[in-house]
This record gives C-alpha cells, sequence and structure tokens, in this order.
C-alpha cells in the first residue's frame, strides 16, 4: 500500500496533467487532502518551546501562579464538565507526571481552531504544546504525590490559552491501562508500560554509573572496537556478514576479546567499554542473539585485581541505583566446590539444601535400585517444606506429576529417590536405607518431620560443565515450593565469586559444534586465551591437561552468572604452544591467530579482564525474570525483531551482489 505522502503526489500529479473538463471529484478531494496535509505538518515546524518543567509546578507552583507557562506532553483523560467547562490531563514527555488541564470558550470564540473546541476534539495521547496560565486548586497541601511511577501536581492547573497539536493520534489504536500489544507494535508496549520505560531508564544510569567509576575512580579509557571482525573460534557460532568480494566476509564480534588484547600490548594498560556482541546460539530467556557487555581489561595486573575493581563496580551500581549496601568483599568458592555443593557453577545461595556424598553409607543393594549405574557416586539434600508430612506429600506429587519433573524422571542414570521424614512410620520413613543408614542421615541431615531426602545417582567422573542432575533438581523444587506458597520467596542479593575451573574440558562429540579448533579431543572451557592459574598447572599441560585449573573466575549472584574473566596468556610462545601442542590446531586454523601471535610477540604485559553480561545485570537489578524485560528492541525466541519484520529474505540481487547462493 502506498504511504499517504506517495498518493498525494501521485495525485498531484495527476491532476496537473488533466484539463478541467477532466477534473473528476475524487482527484479534487485527493488534491485538497494533500494541500490539508501540507498545511498541517507546516503548523508543526513552529510550535512554542517549553517554558516550564512538570517538577517546576509540582515544587514551585505557589510561585508561578498566574504566570504564562507553555508546556509539552501527551493528552490524557479529558472530562467535559459542560459545553463551556472542560478538564483534561496532561502528561510530561516523559509520561512521568500529569497536569490538570481546564479549558473554557474565549470571548467570541467560534470554530473548531479556537482552543477549547480543538481541545475537545482531540484524541487522548495526542501530542500537544500547550499556553496557559497558572492557577492555584484545592488540593492537598503537598503540590505533588506519587501514583505508582506517576508524579500528579495537585497544588495548581493550567487555564488554557492555546493548544497546538503535535501530531494525530488514530482512533483505531486503543490504548489504555489493561492493554496488551504484541511484539509487533513494540513501540506501543513501551508507551503504554511505565514498567519498560523504567527498566529502560534504570539501564542508562547503570550504565552512566558503570562509565563513571571505571573511568573516573580507576583511570580506566573508554574505547570502542570494531564491529566487523573476522571468524575465529571462540566458542559459539558467528554471525558472518558477506562482502562484494568473492568468497570474504566478516564476522560480527562474539565479544572484544582479542581487539581488547592488542590494546594492552598497544601501550593502553585500562581499557573498557560498553560493547555490542552477537552470538548465533539457541537461545533462552537469559540470551539474545546480540546482546550487551561490560568489558574491560587491565594490563600489568593479575585476577585478584581485576575482582576488586569489579566489586567496587558492583557495590557502586547497588548503593547509587538501589540503596542497597553489599558486603565489603564478596564470597568465593571453587568450581569444584560449587559442584559438590550445590550441583551447579552459578549457585543461588538464597536457598539452603546443600549436596552430600553418600554412597558410602549405603547399602550395596539400594544403590543397584537407584539406577542402571555401577559403582556410582550418589548424593543426597534435604528440603524443607513442612513440618506436616502430610502437606509435604501433596507437595511432592504435584511437583512430580509436572512438566518440570519430567528430565528428572527420565533421566537415564536413573531417577530421583525422594523420602518423606515421618516419625510415625518405621524408621521415619527410611526404610530402604536400612537402619544404619537411616540413623546417619537422620543426624548428618538433621531431619525433622516433614522433610524430604532426595537421592541421586551419578557417573563417577569428574565435574564437567554447568551443573549436575540433583543440582538442576535442587533449583526444580526450591522454585517450586515458592510458586505453591510452601516457602517464602528468597530476597537480597547473595553474591559469590566462582574460581579455579578447569582450563580444558573434552570435546564434544558432535561435528558441528563450534569452537572446537583443534584435534586433541580437548577444548578451552571458555576461550583458548586463559592462562593456567599457577606453575603447577603450567607443568600439567604436558601430562594431564584435562586437570590444568585456569586463572578464570565467574560473579554469580542468586543463580545467575553475571559475568566472568580471566587472567591472559601473554607470552607469544605460550599461546602458540596452547594451540599447537595441547589443543593440536591445524596450521590454517593456526593462520586465524596469527596477528595475536605477532602483537603478544611485541613485548605485550600481563593482563587479566572480565566481562559483565549488562543484560543480565540490570535484569537482575530489577528482579525481572528474563532481560527481554529490560532491552528496549528485544529479538524473539526465534531470533526475530517481529516490529521490523528482521532478519528479511535477501533478493536475487542481493545474491548476486554478494556472490552468494541459495542451495535447495
Amino acid at each position: 500500500m502506498l504511504s499517504r505522502s506517495t498518493r498525494c503526489i501521485a495525485a498531484t500529479r495527476v491532476f496537473s496533467r488533466w484539463q478541467p473538463h477532466h477534473r473528476s471529484n475524487r482527484a479534487l478531494l485527493a488534491v485538497r487532502h494533500c494541500t490539508q496535509t501540507l498545511q498541517d505538518f507546516k503548523k508543526t515546524l513552529t510550535f512554542p518551546a517549553a517554558s516550564c518543567t512538570f517538577e517546576a509546578l509540582a515544587q514551585d507552583g505557589n510561585a508561578l501562579t498566574d504566570q504564562q507557562v507553555v508546556l509539552h506532553g501527551y493528552l490524557g483523560t479529558r472530562r467535559d464538565a459542560s459545553k463551556s467547562l472542560t478538564f483534561a490531563e496532561l502528561h510530561d514527555m516523559h509520561l512521568r507526571s500529569t497536569v490538570q488541564l481546564v479549558s473554557t470558550p474565549t470571548t467570541g470564540e467560534e470554530g473548531s481552531d479556537k482552543p477549547h473546541q480543538l481541545l475537545r476534539s482531540l484524541e487522548n495521547h495526542t501530542p500537544v504544546a500547550v499556553s496557559g496560565t497558572v492557577k492555584a486548586r484545592k488540593a492537598p497541601k503537598s503540590s505533588g504525590s506519587k501514583d505508582g511511577a506517576r508524579l500528579l501536581v495537585t497544588g495548581v492547573e493550567i487555564k488554557i490559552e492555546q493548544v497546538t497539536p503535535l501530531n494525530v493520534f488514530p482512533q483505531d489504536i486503543i490504548m489504555g491501562d489493561a492493554t496488551v500489544f504484541p511484539p509487533e507494535q513494540r513501540h506501543l508496549q513501551i508507551r503504554n508500560d511505565s514498567s519498560i520505560r523504567h527498566a529502560l531508564a534504570f539501564r542508562s544510569k547503570a550504565a552512566y554509573t558503570i562509565r563513571d567509576e571505571l573511568c573516573k575512580h580507576h583511570d580506566f579509557a573508554d574505547i570502542e572496537t570494531p564491529l566487523l571482525f573476522k571468524s575465529t573460534p571462540e566458542g559459539a557460532r558467528e554471525f558472518l556478514v558477506p562482502t562484494r568480494a568473492p568468497r570474504m566476509a566478516y564476522a560480527l564480534p562474539q565479544s572484544p576479546q582479542q581487539y581488547k588484547q592488542i590494546l594492552m600490548s598497544s601501550g593502553i594498560p585500562r581499557y573498557m567499554q560498553v560493547a555490542k556482541c552477537f552470538r548465533d546460539e539457541d537461545l533462552r530467556a537469559d540470551r539474545q542473539p546480540e546482546f550487551t557487555q561490560i568489558d574491560l581489561e587491565m594490563a600489568f595486573a593479575t585476577g585478584e585485581d581485576v575482582m576488586k575493581v569489579i566489586e567496587a563496580v558492583t557495590k557502586r551500581l547497588w548503593n547509587d541505583l538501589l540503596n542497597v549496601k553489599l558486603p565489603e568483599s564478596f564470597d568465593r568458592m571453587t568450581y569444584e566446590e560449587a559442584m559438590s555443593k550445590y550441583g551447579s557453577d552459578k549457585p543461588d545461595l538464597r536457598y539452603g539444601s546443600e549436596i552430600r556424598r553418600i554412597e558410602y553409607m549405603l547399602p550395596a543393594d539400594l544403590i543397584k535400585k537407584i539406577g542402571p549405574l555401577d559403582f556410582p557416586i550418589v548424593e543426597v539434600m534435604k528440603l524443607t517444606i513442612s513440618d506436616d508430612p502430610n502437606k509435604t506429600r501433596k507437595y511432592i506429587n504435584a511437583f512430580m506429576d509436572s512438566p518440570e519433573a519430567q528430565p528428572f524422571i527420565q533421566n537415564p542414570e536413573g531417577q530421583p529417590g525422594i523420602f518423606i521424614f515421618d516419625s510415625r512410620k518405621p524408621l521415619q520413613g527410611l526404610q530402604p536405607f536400612g537402619f544404619e543408614a537411616a540413623e546417619q542421615l537422620e543426624e548428618i541431615l538433621a531431619l525433622h518431620d516433614g522433610d524430604v531426602v532426595i537421592i541421586q545417582a551419578r557417573k563417577d567422573t569428574p565435574f564437567s560443565g554447568g551443573s549436575t542432575p540433583l543440582g538442576n533438581l535442587r533449583l526444580a523444587m526450591n522454585k517450586a515450593a515458592v510458586q505453591q506458597g510452601y516457602l517464602p520467596a528468597p530476597s537480597g542479593f547473595a553474591f559469590t565469586w566462582i574460581t579455579d575451573f578447569p582450563l580444558f574440558s573434552a570435546s564434544s562429540d558432535r561435528a558441528s559444534e563450534p569452537g572446537q579448533g583443534g584435534s586433541a579431543g580437548i577444548s578451552a572451557t571458555h576461550h583458548p586465551f586463559t592462562a593456567p592459574k599457577t606453575p603447577e598447572d603450567v607443568d600439567l599441560l604436558v601430562s594431564d591437561p584435562l586437570a590444568v585449573k585456569a586463572d578464570h573466575y565467574d560473579l554469580v549472584v542468586n543463580g545467575v552468572e553475571l559475568g566472568g574473566g580471566s587472567r591472559r596468556i601473554h607470552s607469544a610462545a605460550m599461546q602458540e604452544y596452547v594451540m599447537r601442542e595441547v589443543l593440536k590446531m591445524s596450521d590454517e586454523r593456526m593462520k586465524d591467530f596469527a596477528h595475536l601471535i605477532e602483537v603478544l610477540r611485541a613485548g605485550c604485559p600481563p593482563h587479566a579482564g572480565l566481562a559483565l553480561g549488562f543484560d543480565r545485570l540490570v535484569a537482575v537489578m530489577l528482579g525481572k525474570d528474563s532481560v527481554r524485560d529490560v532491552i528496549a528492541f528485544p529479538k524473539s525466541g526465534k531470533g526475530e525483531d517481529m516490529l521490523v519484520k528482521s532478519p528479511t529474505r535477501m533478493t536475487k540481487e542481493q545474491l548476486e551482489t554478494y556472490h552468494l547462493q541459495v542451495k535447495s
């Protein structure tokens, strides 16, 4: 369909070619409509500048009484008391404050272009410039009061003298407090939902605070790095950007990792950036194909130096934006400890339910019944739901019947064993454990009536990945208990650093898995630029690479990984050794990193850094479940922008320009 401006041009051209006797009523109407469109737009080019803010009216309204002011904003609810008296709300441009407008006909007012009649003809949500006189009104003593997130100016009102509509709000758009707009109308979602606008304003303040803390108080330089990069195996699938040169393409960066290491060798001692990053991977509630991270790197620094800076930034954010004082220093635990105690490398420490190994105390016949594994590790945890075993049993039945329980029931290593401690039953409901094991469990878990005892078997192998089956079950059961009202929702912020990750992990069996650039059967757990932690770990590179600990650290809060970083390999020879001798990268793959090796060769100092997931950080601070709630224009679960309809199908001409062909 042609736009209105295109139709106007077409109609004008047609009209100019026709002789007078060929003019139709339709063409005349079209030209008149176009003329009116132009006239209406010209009126909006010279609207008066605002002379007063809504905050000033709220704070100093009495001092402004009987003064003329000009306000900009959106019309709100209108109430016509009579033909000669109209009240209307005017919302400020931020949609945060509201003042009452009062309109009566001016002497000799006739026609719809006069202020009173014009106001009565305008739709709610119309953007306007209003000129009028400040008048005192009978109201509570305070001139401003909070109504949710909106400031109500109650001490004064504006007697309208002139109103200038700056656009038309169409009647076919119905906007109200209860209106739910689809993603295709994201602009109306934002305009109609104060929580989204608040999240975006909060996000802006957070970015400013981070920059101020790093650049002003820690001597960082805010430096932009290129978005058109090259394809390198860093661990995730990339977005490629084809060029007009045959077979040549850029790649959008998964992170500014290599550029910031290059800066360390360039005499830039401290770098930071609010960086856009891109990863073509499966989407979850906490992931987007394009996302923002707070990226930083420090020369002549260790991981300890980076963690101190990040703690300072985090404490400043929580103090300034949430008025929450965080501990002087954050807790720490190793990857091994986190996986052992909580079954997760990003544990939510607000929940109890620590995990313990108990296979040593269990009867052999019970271990065989738990699952198909030979000589497994058996772990146990306690969950306190109620002191009434019957209520606990009701909760367990509801959870096990829910979709959330299906992955645990279908676990090929065996489903969990769930028992309810009940003093009215033989061995308190723990009969399958036998007398001795039941007694030991009661003591080490400090069991009381209604407590849930959950056991789970897993393979007796070193920890890998981000969680264990019992760790996932721990989180799922606690969340279900909160949702069903058995447990209070956890509150506060439990920060911890997770350290001592394995430097390498066994490679995936899937040939299509990205980031597996070598033939050694192992890959870098995070990226191949991470340094071993200790001299002993350096020695293990030769004899047992999978036992090497990385000088890597993740910042975790409430079960969310806010970010991670590491000390980097700053020696060209060492970096080449890891890639060639440990990961067994081919000569062809090594060419992708030739620039980095050359940079490190130029006397690069020791350096370390970290990247905070900015979207996740803001979501955690605001208590949002999804990063989509804190992003202005998020992608859908399929990676689509439903408003602008991206991505788009490439045309034949575009494919030819970039020397591309579509395979059938």
